[in-house]
């Protein structure tokens, strides 16, 4: 998933394997941070109630929490999210069949329970008693039928429509060509009939009003994982089909099902969310309410804590330069993160349709450098795209630790060689072009850390442009540019998360990069239920990915964020997935 958030670390140069054991080894201290803060500041298995009893703290009487969220949220609707942003808030008022839970992993949630065929294709899903939306309306599995198929509907434009095709007759529907419905209105007319054909044979079906059938092309291991994920959250089809385009874009209009409820947002400032008393699992829930603010600049949103006018703030939400100060006293928190921040290139425009130029550039690029003066919070140097924390089913080794390093840090030998056989020796003649960022966070520092290493090592110059969040997001996703930043955080636990997006067909695959390789190599690994098979082929296509250089890999994200002590039980997992479902506040 993107976001906007940034991150930091350590590494020697010239080091041939990435991650050396005791990388990895620092990798895994991390994990072990995000532990005791998921079980000390907001986790543990316990119900907050008695881990309150167990140890003797109270219960503040007024259970509101203020919560610094970063940015606006382009959108609430669970088809049409692709942010950070918007899924935070998404997470809390929607609920799928499984939800995330305390300490990592999935369990029961719309489900209460589920049955998986031998052969790991059909799921059959069973939805509890008593699950209704806001408007009092039950939830029904016609509801996860409809919004999956949704998702994969041409019409509904879903960037995210790609995370359905391991259901069967999901890729048919999902890439079905509709002509222009204003030319050829009688052509149109036929072509949805055949569409709408195409999405009944997709592998979901509401047998009944309690039990869900699913069928997939073939084993997908984590595939209840991503049950609990936003694009695979049911929507009320009544209230969506009355109103298409705006049934989430306001608290008037937006019908939800999760543990809180959209009551108030003034857009760009903050947002607001109350207990949903309808909710079928509301005894847990103990905040009455969760104030999302969007302060943008990290320097104000640290003033604000540091001045009691919030008790949290997102990862991302602290300046680079106190960074280390903040750890080191403990008033910032830091944590594993699945999640790498790299370059797009955007293949379509020369001369960054030529795999040398892509890769003269990611080569200069010192990541040490970057890590070590501008992060500055323990992030790790990206030599490869996977980020640490995936275990290889296989071997029980770290995906990245047995993938190595696919190129060299600050190569910049290599780098003019390549410029120069591209026909720009020493830069000459390389046209201008311009890196674009986001403007929220501390973006900017590193564009023009970056910026300064191309002019130093390789003798050229670009432009520095920064666009909002949402504007940005829109212009990425177009291909309305020529290099930008991108960070992608893991959606489940597997290096698929990472490389399926880069795909020929992707929505997802912001460089517009076409390898007919590649798409086979992920086609393998999706079609095959053998773990051996697939991890092959998955190592196979990131170092085809490194070789021909669409993205810049830069490095591998640390959660690093503020939370009161008082602020208790907050679900914070390494694909930084926040949950207030069980939070408190203590007394203090």
């Amino acid at each position: 998933m993107p976001f906007f958030s940034v991150a930091v670390n350590n590494k020697q140069k010239g080091v041939q394997r990435l991650m050396s054991r005791k990388t990895l080894a620092i990798v895994l201290a991390l994990t072990l941070v995000l532990t005791a803060v998921l079980t000390g500041c907001g986790g543990g298995g316990e119900e907050p109630a008695d881990q309150e009893q167990a140890s003797g703290t109270e219960m503040a009487e007024e259970q509101v929490l203020v919560f610094n969220l970063g940015s606006e949220p382009p959108t609430l609707d669970p088809a049409l999210c692709t942010d950070n942003a918007s899924s935070t808030v998404i997470n809390q008022i929607f609920e799928g069949l499984a939800q995330r839970k305390p300490g990592g992993g999935v369990e029961p949630a719309v489900a209460e329970d589920w049955d998986i065929s031998p052969d790991g294709t059909e799921y059959t899903f069973y939805l509890r008693d008593g699950v209704t939306w806001t408007n009092g309306d039950p939830v029904t599995a016609h509801d996860f039928e409809y919004a999956w198929k949704r998702v994969l509907d041409p019409r509904t434009a879903s960037d995210y429509s790609y995370q359905l095709y391991y259901l069967k007759g999901a890729v048919e529907a999902n890439s079905f060509e509709l002509p222009d419905k204003e030319e050829k209105p009688d052509e149109y007319a036929e072509a949805v009939k055949e569409l709408e054909a195409l999405l009944d044979q997709v592998g979901v079906k509401a047998l009944d009003e309690k039990t869900l059938k699913v069928n997939l092309v073939a084993p997908a291991s984590y595939f209840i994982d991503l049950t609990a994920f936003f694009t695979y959250m049911p929507v009320p089809k009544k209230v969506v089909e009355a109103n298409p385009d705006s049934w989430a874009a306001s608290p008037e209009t937006i019908v939800t099902n999760g543990p809180f409820k959209l009551t108030e947002w003034n857009h760009k400032n903050d947002l607001t969310l109350v207990k949903n008393d309808t909710y079928w699992d509301k005894d847990k829930v103990k905040l009455s309410e969760i104030k999302m603010v969007m302060i943008t600049d990290p320097a104000t949103s640290l003033t604000a804590y540091e001045n009691g006018e919030i008790d949290m703030a997102a990862s991302g939400m602290i300046p680079l330069p106190d960074t280390p100060r903040l750890l080191e006293s403990g008033e910032a928190k830091r944590m594993a993160f699945l999640a790498t921040y790299y370059l797009d290139f955007n293949t379509t425009v020369e001369p960054l349709d030529d795999p040398r130029v892509r890769r003269a550039l990611s080569l200069a690029i010192d990541r040490q450098a970057i890590v070590d003066n501008v992060t500055k919070g323990g992030q790790l140097p990206a030599l490869a795209y996977v980020p640490p924390g995936i275990p290889n089913p296989v071997t029980g080794e770290d995906f990245r630790e047995e993938g190595g390093s696919l190129f060299k840090d600050a190569d910049v030998e290599t780098a003019k060689r390549l410029l120069e056989e591209a026909g720009f020796p020493n830069g000459e003649g390389f046209p201008k072009l311009t890196l674009m960022y986001n403007t929220e966070g501390s973006h900017k520092d590193i564009m023009q850390a970056i910026q300064a290493m191309w002019k130093e090592n390789l003798g050229i110059e670009v432009d520095l442009a920064g666009q909002e969040w949402k504007v940005f997001l829109k212009t990425r996703v177009q291909g309305d540019y020529e290099i930008a930043r991108d960070g992608w955080i893991g959606d489940y636990i597997d290096p698929m998360t990472f490389l399926d997006m880069f795909t020929s067909n992707s929505p997802q695959n912001n460089p517009k990069w076409k390898n007919e390789e590649y798409d086979r190599l992920i086609e393998t690994a999706k079609m095959s239920g053998d773990q051996e098979v697939r991890m092959k082929a998955l190592h196979d296509a990131e170092a085809l990915l490194m070789e021909e250089m669409p993205i810049a890999p830069i490095y591998f994200y640390v959660q690093i964020w503020q939370q009161r002590d008082y602020v208790k039980d907050v679900m914070i997992d390494i694909q930084e997935q926040y949950g207030f479902k069980y939070a408190w506040i203590a007394k203090h």
